[in-house]
């Protein structure tokens, strides 16, 4: 999988610069797996988080531009940023400390687009000494629907965010061309893969597919479009995470529309949008969830507080 690194075309972007020669392209990612912070996660959906947590990677880096991204410290370029650039027996040894130290239910790869060959080559090593708990692909969707039938029976739990209805809007708040068309295409693909989501005994997520899908202020993020469309081109048991957790942050400043947290209506209509389409399969979170969601990979160990606010079922 290596010889994507060598002309990449890890994303739709489709760059095509040399990373293998420490060229860099959108995404500014070079040969090594740029890691930022590894830990048990206790904040995820329920399924994911169970009562050991998700054992959750943070990449560096990230191919979308969003203005609001709540991880801005380690997904946008800045003099802040502190990576570990990882080889390939380093990455596998994090995807072991979080199974067999800490006890994690999974292991939750996030924004993974951009190393996807540094992942299975670390894969590769994990499984050999062991590795076993199912793997989690959490992406923003703006992925290659080849390069994801390269981790067919690799990938077990594919978590998209499907952030936008229109291309106009992901273009201004995400720098992101022809997004609607590349994620749709992408959640299909997954979808074949893995179908509906699965769970265990405890409740704990074994396989399957679910979309995250953040509802922003002023209809920005196109919630009746996008759900119309997951209900219609996939189907209406299809597991949906709605979120509400939007905070304004980062670069929000300068766009006037994404100034201020949703409103009680703004959220209700989209919940009421899945009652309409008889989706009733995934979660919904309270209002006033922006406050307990945001991360800080600035502080020392664990980027996030403990205690978020639970999950409810939709």
């Amino acid at each position: 999988m290596e010889q994507h690194l060598t002309a990449c075309d890890l994303c739709p972007r489709d760059c095509g610069v040399d990373r293998t020669a420490g060229r860099l392209g959108f995404c500014l990612s070079g040969w090594d797996a740029a890691v930022a912070s590894y830990c048990d996660h206790h904040g995820e959906e329920p399924a994911l988080s169970g009562t050991k947590g998700s054992g959750t990677i943070f990449f560096g880096n990230c191919s979308m531009r969003c203005v609001f991204c709540q991880n801005h410290q380690i997904s946008q370029p800045g003099p802040k940023q502190k990576f570990q650039d990882l080889k390939s027996d380093e990455l596998a040894g994090c995807m072991l400390y979080l199974q067999d130290v800490k006890g994690c239910h999974n292991i939750n790869l996030v924004s993974p687009t951009h190393f996807v060959p540094q992942i299975v080559r670390a894969l590769t090593l994990a499984a050999a000494r062991g590795l076993k708990v199912p793997l989690v692909y959490n992406t923003n969707g703006y992925d290659s629907v080849e390069i994801l039938r390269l981790l067919h029976g690799i990938i077990d739990i594919y978590l998209p965010d499907l952030k936008y209805a229109s291309d106009e809007d992901s273009v201004e708040y995400s720098r992101t061309p022809g997004y609607v068309q590349h994620a749709r295409r992408a959640i299909k693909e997954m979808f074949r893969q893995v179908g509906a989501l699965a769970t265990d005994g405890q409740g704990v997520a074994t396989r399957g597919l679910i979309i995250r899908h953040l509802v922003l202020p002023n209809g920005i993020s196109g919630s009746p479009e996008s759900l119309e469309w997951v209900a219609s081109e996939l189907a209406p048991e299809v597991t949906v995470s709605l979120m509400s957790q939007y905070a304004p942050n980062y670069r929000v400043d300068e766009f006037p529309l994404l100034s201020r947290r949703i409103s009680v209506r703004e959220y209700a209509e989209a919940v009421q949008t899945l009652d309409d389409l008889g989706m009733q399969n995934g979660w919904v979170q309270d209002h006033d969830s922006s406050d307990y969601y945001l991360p800080d990979f600035e502080r020392e160990g664990h980027p996030f507080e403990a205690g978020a606010t639970p999950w409810n079922p939709s």
